[in-house]
């Protein structure tokens, strides 16, 4: 065989992936695994969401669609940013892709050419930092710190852009740590990108996750000069538990979402047709299901959180969206892989290492999963600490 692209060797790959893998194979071999690594409810999609999707294929919708997506479906999702966020887009200016991570490497790859820098708060989700290495750019990154809540700073932010610095990734709330800015965080960025005139893609996946009267702001809507630099990264697999069925979508500027739909007309085309139906149902019908899906997570919070606080040598901050909790494990003596590794290996307790998120003195637990699960888990987890 030929040798492989050189950008292939430059990419990591998914740490997230492996380790859920391998305690897959640890399941089907019989072994009783707590698993707290996958980003993923554990609750079925809504059957009024499947319904929807069942209709549309007796319905015949089983056909090539606008690479763009169905314009029923742009439509609810502009309703959608209008009415729960306050942005207001058209249809035009929304890109339905295959989940909410296609939407960000189309951005990477319509946006992002060799000599650009891209700005990443770490802790990061894993596959920003690669996304950008494939469309040749430079991901700077931005150590964050427990003390802030591993937050960004207007400060931070500032000193970290350059006459190259074309974009930066804003994730809130957070992918590992749950951390969600406030409003008023959110406005300081925002001036800071209308300073020095840079894109934000902010990436609110996890935005119907939020615990303790938290308030989500979309950066967006903090004024009309960072509206026009704002792109929106969205989709429906976190909160309507509909991770496989890969739907996401992208709002931002018209002649951006015309290059993001080149893109995708060149590589995947539409998205699958009847699943965009199964959105539809998601984003017009009542919201009760979000709801309860967010008193488990909530109740779940509150056991996890607890648990490790009462373990020694480690520590977390409360999470105040999302469904995980970023555990630092420093004084344990072990770095985040081997810790992992150890921990799968001897107590059946599978997390994810912190270095995946740019961060190897921590690890990351899912709680979207059952509570026997995190009760016999986190005994273990405490056991294997205790045991260093």
């Amino acid at each position: 065989m030929n040798k492989l692209a050189a950008r292939i060797s430059q990419v990591n790959p998914s740490i997230t992936l492996t380790i859920t893998a391998k305690a897959k194979t640890m399941k089907a071999e019989g072994l009783d695994v707590c698993s707290f690594s996958a980003g993923e409810p554990d609750f079925d999609t809504p059957n009024h969401i499947k319904l929807a999707a069942k209709q549309a294929l007796d319905q015949g919708k089983t056909k090539y669609g606008a690479a763009a997506g169905e314009i029923g479906l742009r439509q609810a999702i502009a309703n959608k940013l209008k009415k729960d966020n306050n942005l207001d887009y058209k249809p035009e200016n929304i890109i339905v892709t295959n989940g909410g991570k296609h939407s960000l490497y189309n951005l990477m790859m319509a946006l992002i050419e060799e000599g650009d820098e891209v700005i990443i708060p770490a802790p990061y989700w894993l596959s920003y930092p690669e996304m950008v290495t494939l469309a040749g750019g430079k991901s700077v990154i931005v150590t964050t710190t427990a003390e802030h809540h591993y937050k960004i700073t207007p400060e931070q932010l500032k000193q970290a852009i350059t006459s190259k610095t074309k974009l930066f990734v804003l994730n809130s709330p957070s992918n590992p740590t749950g951390s969600v800015y406030s409003p008023s965080e959110i406005k300081a960025l925002a001036q800071v990108i209308i300073d020095h005139d840079i894109l934000v893609v902010s990436d609110e996946i996890y935005e119907k996750i939020l615990y303790d009267d938290t308030t989500h702001l979309s950066i967006g809507a903090v004024n009309e000069e960072i509206f026009k630099r704002t792109i929106i990264s969205n989709g429906f697999a976190k909160a309507y538990s509909m991770t496989g069925w890969r739907v996401g979508y992208i709002a931002g500027d018209i002649n951006l979402i015309k290059a993001m739909t080149t893109v995708q007309g060149h590589s995947t085309s539409n998205v699958c047709t009847f699943a965009q139906y199964g959105a539809i149902a998601a984003l017009e019908s009542s919201q009760e299901c979000v709801e309860e899906m967010l008193v488990s997570f909530t109740q779940r919070r509150k056991v996890m959180y607890s648990a490790v606080k009462s373990i020694p040598n480690v520590s977390t901050t409360l999470p105040q969206g999302a469904f995980y909790l970023f555990i630092d494990i420093s004084k344990t003596g072990l770095k985040s892989l081997e810790f992992c590794d150890k921990l799968l290996t001897q107590e059946q307790v599978a997390v994810i290492p912190g270095i995946a998120f740019g961060d190897d003195n921590c690890i990351r637990l899912s709680y979207a999963t059952d509570m026997v699960s995190i009760e016999k888990g986190m005994t273990r987890l405490g056991n294997f600490i205790q045991s260093l």
